[in-house]
C-alpha cells in the first residue's frame, strides 16, 4: 500500500462500515423503528438492502491494490447525492418524519458529508504531483 493512499483507504473503509451498519439497521430493524422515525417500512427495508450492497462496493474499491480514481469520484458523487436527497427529505417532509426521524436523517447526512470531505482530501493526497515540464 502506498502511504499516499492511506487516508483515502481509511475514508472509503469508514464509509463502507458506517453504510453497512446503517443499512443493516434499516433492513433488519425497519419494522421496529419505522413508527419512531415516521418512515415507512416499505422505504426503510429496501433502502437498507441497497445500502448494504453499496457498502460492499465501496469496501471493494478501498481494498484494491490500486484505488480506481474514477470509482472514487463516483463514490463521492453518490455520497453527495445522498446528502442532498437527505436534506430535501427533511426540508420538504416527503416522508412525514417525526422529530427523531428528521434528526436521524440530518445527522447521517452530516456524517456522510464528513466522509465526503475525508475522501476528497484523501483522493487529492493520493494523486501524484505534476511533473515539471
Amino acid at each position: 500500500m502506498n502511504d499516499s493512499t492511506a487516508l483515502l483507504r481509511l475514508a472509503l473503509k469508514l464509509d463502507a462500515v458506517a453504510t453497512a451498519a446503517v443499512g443493516l439497521a434499516m433492513a433488519v430493524a425497519g419494522p421496529l423503528i419505522a413508527d419512531s422515525l415516521g418512515a415507512p417500512v416499505a422505504v426503510l427495508v429496501p433502502t437498507g438492502v441497497l445500502l448494504i450492497a453499496y457498502a460492499g462496493l465501496v469496501w471493494l474499491i478501498a481494498s484494491r491494490r490500486r484505488i480506481n480514481v474514477a470509482a472514487t469520484w463516483a463514490v463521492i458523487a453518490v455520497n453527495l447525492l445522498w446528502v442532498v436527497e437527505s436534506a430535501l427529505i427533511a426540508a420538504v417532509d416527503w416522508l412525514t418524519l417525526t422529530a427523531l426521524g428528521t434528526a436521524v436523517v440530518l445527522a447521517q447526512a452530516a456524517a456522510v458529508l464528513f466522509l465526503v470531505g475525508l475522501q476528497y482530501v484523501g483522493l487529492r493526497r493520493a494523486q501524484p504531483a505534476p511533473r515539471p515540464a
